[in-house]
């Protein structure tokens, strides 16, 4: 299966973000013409700093992050387009009919798809203070920052009430604010509650003072407390990009994952999904990972080389004229490439 056989594109990769651009690393690395379309936005460019990510020190920002992955990838000889896809369709029974994608100004014939389309949390009404400067949606990555500082959880739910005991792991003041909310915990997590020295605070918040450098402060509140806080999370959900999912009928999870083998492989035989809308934990190395277990496996699927016993058997054996088995676009990029084998180190002598 190649472009040769008249396929735009070997790999379309739907969304830009850290899994999906690993997944197109992987595929364009490993000879297959690969696009990358790309919405903007995403989970990964909300983020001031980078952290959890080994190699990468917190100063980088994920706009940075994701700017420097775009330009490796498109480096070794992918496409990147910026737009929103539509639909996926599958062109038959087979995944080697293809897959027609389609944005609201073109259409590409795939032989397969990688969705890495992830989600969005949900907030609530402002007053809130700004991403990464006292509002935070990731546990893992940021607790970190707040060991021995007050801070707070907000939401109703058992999700919430959860993070709030996790975070005394970390300081001894942690308040959980349901804003005027009726809580919706269950009884187990509120005997739960009742037991660890967290401080729910009911009132709905009227105001937020933040510091000269755009950090929060603290809150006011409607009864007139006002408390301090040096940052805390969100816990309100989150709503899945799933269009396109849901136009291929594609199994979910019981919380609207989709559900996916160990490499990615979704219902719908050609079609992948990897990073944060699978499920496991929403965190940047797990969805890199995600993206080169799709990319290698993909490439195994659809690499030329060897031929099986029952291929040689119809196709004959393969020739000199069969190889190389990769684009003539890939290959002189390949060639041109510093990290080619025979690309010089120091610039030729004139």
């Amino acid at each position: 299966m190649s472009t040769d056989d008249g396929f735009d594109y070997d790999v379309v990769v739907v969304g830009g973000g850290p899994a999906g651009l690993t997944s197109a690393l992987y595929t364009t690395r490993l000879s297959l013409d690969t696009l990358v379309i790309d919405r903007g936005g995403g989970r990964a460019a909300m983020m001031r700093e980078t952290h959890n990510v080994i190699g990468i020190t917190e100063e980088t920002s994920g706009n940075e992050l994701l700017q420097t992955a775009r330009e490796q990838v498109q480096g070794y000889g992918a496409d990147f387009e910026r737009g929103l896809v539509e639909s996926v369709t599958p062109l038959g029974d087979s995944a080697d009919d293809g897959f027609r994608v389609e944005t609201g100004d073109a259409s590409y014939h795939a032989c397969r798809v990688v969705l890495a389309t992830g989600f969005a949390d949900e907030r609530p009404d402002p007053p809130l203070p700004p991403t990464g400067r006292g509002l935070h949606y990731c546990l893992l990555c940021d607790a970190y920052m707040f060991v021995d500082e007050p801070v707070y959880v907000m939401g109703a739910g058992d999700a919430a009430a959860r993070v709030a005991m996790i975070m005394l792991n970390y300081t001894d003041a942690v308040d959980l604010l349901t804003r005027g909310e009726d809580p919706s915990w269950s009884d187990e997590t509120a005997t739960m509650l009742e037991h660890h020295p967290v401080d729910v605070v009911t009132a709905e918040i009227a105001a937020m003072n933040k510091s000269d450098d755009g950090w929060l402060e603290s809150f006011e509140f409607a009864d007139g407390q006002v408390r301090a806080y040096s940052g805390g999370f969100l816990m309100y959900g989150s709503d899945y990009h799933d269009e396109v999912v849901e136009g291929l009928d594609l199994e979910r999870t019981e919380d609207g994952a989709v559900a996916v083998d160990d490499y990615g492989r979704t219902s719908v035989d050609g079609v992948y999904a990897v990073g944060d809308l699978t499920p496991g934990y929403s965190q940047i190395p797990i969805a890199m990972g995600e993206g080169a277990n799709a990319g290698i496996t993909i490439h195994k699927e659809l690499r030329a080389f060897p031929r099986s016993l029952e291929e040689l058997e119809t196709d004959g054996p393969v020739t000199d004229a069969d190889v190389p088995a990769l684009s003539a676009a890939l290959a002189a990029t390949a060639v041109e490439h510093e990290g080619h084998a025979h690309s010089p180190t120091e610039p030729a002598d004139e």
